[in-house]
């Protein structure tokens, strides 16, 4: 069984199995800081696994919730009170999209940030290190909420841990609080997210404490990945009706030698080259 470093880590297994066998049928694993988070960046992985015994989504949410936005009814919600609103809503997405196993790690924004501690590394090694997943999918690296940064940061690190033979076959970065459409196309990763749209409404919408207490989320996202699949391709019809775009992180856990900061200023520069080129040619 999996030791943890903090004691109040929330699990939850939908179909009651333990946390380690629920864990070593993962194929598709989704780290984020925040509740809600994994519904927003992953929901590509929960759709490819919903409905089948061969593939089996789960997720790992870093952060307590305690620092969450609130308004209305939960305006006056104490910061242990919200954590636990914050722990239920992420439970029932779990449920409602039949994940494998959900994990909240229960550190701090603050814990999560400090590049001395090692205790979210190690963390994330104990759960990487017991599903071996395919697929893993991480906040973007050009993402502009510092937590989510930290969190993917510390993801990269738990991964580079492991033997090469345990690592994930592709690592994607995800949307969130900075979309990807800046990227070049040719660098974007298209992840479909089309599927049951009801479904993937419903997920985000589960998160109440957000939705109803000041961030339309729900609406918001479902109106990114439409925007992202119309405005994809100026030339031809639309293939795909919603789109998550992702930056591939895969190469930076192939190759522990690569500098990340470099990485993604290489995807900065081929935009900026691109914007550019066009200035200078029709200018």
């Amino acid at each position: 069984m999996i030791e943890f470093n903090k004691e109040n880590v929330d699990i939850y297994v939908p179909e009651n199995l333990e946390l380690d066998a629920a864990l070593e049928r993962t194929t598709h694993l989704a780290i984020g800081a925040h509740q809600d988070d994994l519904e927003i960046f992953a929901y590509n992985g929960i759709a490819e696994c919903y409905g089948t015994k061969e593939k089996w989504f789960s997720g790992v949410t870093v952060t307590n919730g305690a620092g969450s936005s609130r308004a209305g009814k939960y305006a006056s919600f104490t910061d242990s009170e919200m954590q636990a609103v914050r722990y239920e809503e992420q439970r029932k997405a779990a449920h409602l999209g039949n994940y494998s196993a959900m994990v909240q790690l229960s550190y701090s924004s603050a814990e999560t940030k400090d590049k001395e501690s090692s205790d979210v590394i190690n963390d994330l090694i104990s759960v990487l290190h017991q599903a071996k997943p395919e697929v893993v999918y991480l906040h973007n690296l050009a993402d502009k909420h510092p937590t989510h940064v930290a969190t993917a940061l510390r993801s990269i690190a738990a991964i580079r841990s492991l033997p090469a033979e345990q690592r994930p076959k592709k690592v994607y970065g995800c949307e969130v609080w900075r979309d990807l459409d800046w990227m070049d196309d040719s660098d974007k990763v298209a992840l479909s997210t089309s599927d049951a749209p009801n479904m993937a409404m419903a997920l985000i919408a589960l998160f109440d404490s957000q939705v109803t207490g000041g961030k339309r989320y729900d609406l918001a996202t479902a109106g990114r990945r439409l925007a992202n699949a119309t405005y994809f391709d100026a030339n031809s019809a639309d293939a795909d009706n919603s789109l998550s775009w992702a930056m591939d992180l895969t190469p930076l856990i192939e190759d522990n030698t690569l500098s990340i900061a470099e990485y993604v200023n290489e995807y900065i520069d081929r935009f900026k080259t691109d914007v550019n080129k066009n200035l200078i040619a029709l200018g």
